[in-house]
């Protein structure tokens, strides 16, 4: 297994950001970010890096994600070719 990237929470944020999550709540360091029924939570503390514990839920989220918008993607392109026949 290839090593996991060393990022902050800011780094973290903005990846699930640009996934399509939205963050829901925060209290105290932790704000939670939510797409559809996927939850995740980030202890926020500016400049850290964050444990790979956090770092592989942060990725099992986003893959899911990235996913979905490809095949999303693909499914709208097929339709498209369907009505123009």
């Amino acid at each position: 297994m290839p090593k996991l990237p060393r990022i902050t929470a800011k780094e973290a944020e903005k990846l699930l950001l640009d996934a399509g999550f939205i963050q829901i709540r925060s209290k105290g360091s932790h704000r939670v970010y939510r797409l559809a029924e996927i939850r995740v939570v980030i202890p926020f503390h500016p400049g850290k890096i964050l444990h790979p514990k956090i770092i592989r839920q942060v990725i099992a989220a986003i893959q899911p994600a990235e996913n979905d918008i490809i095949n999303d993607d693909i499914s709208s392109d097929d339709s498209d070719e369907l009505t123009n026949e």
